[in-house]
């Protein structure tokens, strides 16, 4: 009875490693067709061989992305928005998120129902409003205005996670470091942040995201060639008579590289979940 019960449990392990493989492979597959594309040594888009690297691979498509076109220039305009759009994010949406969950204040509840609002409509719909609004405040092609957008995108969904994050942590915590001498600012950052880091990291993650793969607000309100992010960028890569395709794979290889780095360094963050405490009652 005891073997009978083994010999399932190893066909259904070995079952789910396989559809686990299926699965991996069908993620995969488009990846590695981008890095063979990446590696022709001319701009074909399709091919009839299978093999992950082409006969006659070469890097030219990586060299002249680098030397002879301003790729560079534009990994920095999108750093340096994403990082901003991500510290702000970060910042507005734990102290605000706190502030819903912490206190009662008039208009609370409007406030709480217009966030949940805003995710209702996508944000082209709010593109037009939003050029008014910089067009007016002279902030149009520039990296405050494009900033201001992507902030206000997100944050929506920031504080409301964030907001019920804090829920989840026992007010009790923060009355004993009051007891003990802390101020509520000194609560908050030595107690209460250390203790939402999951959902400071989502945050971040979310803030990041927003900003470092978005092209259709970018293309309106980005109209100089030298504030232009890496989506505007690639995107010049393609005309209605050719696309260079080798630059056009090369390009997006890299960039998903600081995405996929972010990712792994705060994944332990993600899956942890978990207060680092607890309350005894």
């Amino acid at each position: 009875m005891n073997s009978k019960k083994n010999l399932s449990r190893v066909a259904t392990r070995i079952l789910v490693y396989f559809l686990l493989l299926g699965f991996t492979i069908l993620v995969l597959y488009p990846i590695l067709n981008v890095v063979s594309i990446s590696l022709r040594p001319a701009d074909r888009l399709l091919s009839t061989s299978l093999r992950i690297i082409p006969d006659g691979a070469t890097l030219s498509a990586y060299r002249t992305l680098f030397l002879e076109t301003p790729f560079l220039l534009w990994f920095f305009n999108s750093v340096v928005i994403s990082v901003t759009v991500t510290l702000t994010g970060v910042a507005l949406a734990a102290t605000a998120g706190y502030s819903f969950s912490r206190f009662n204040f008039y208009g609370k509840k409007a406030a709480l129902l217009g966030l949940l609002v805003t995710q209702m409509f996508p944000p082209t719909m709010l593109l037009l409003p939003m050029y008014i609004m910089l067009l007016k405040l002279h902030l149009i092609n520039s990296y405050l205005g494009i900033i201001v957008i992507y902030s206000s995108t997100a944050l929506p969904f920031c504080v409301w996670q964030m907001k019920g994050y804090y829920d989840t942590i026992p007010f009790s915590l923060e009355e004993s470091a009051r007891i003990d001498g802390c101020t509520r600012w000194q609560a908050f950052r030595r107690i209460v942040l250390p203790l939402a880091a999951p959902a400071l990291v989502i945050t971040a993650l979310f803030s990041f995201m927003t900003a470092w793969a978005e092209y259709i607000v970018a293309a309106q309100v980005l109209q100089d060639t030298s504030l232009f992010t890496l989506p505007l960028g690639l995107k010049q890569f393609e005309s209605s008579m050719s696309t260079q395709w080798g630059l056009y794979a090369a390009g997006s290889l890299i960039v998903s590289v600081p995405a996929v780095a972010l990712f792994l360094f705060l994944s332990r963050w993600l899956v942890s979940g978990l207060t680092l405490g607890s309350v005894k009652g």
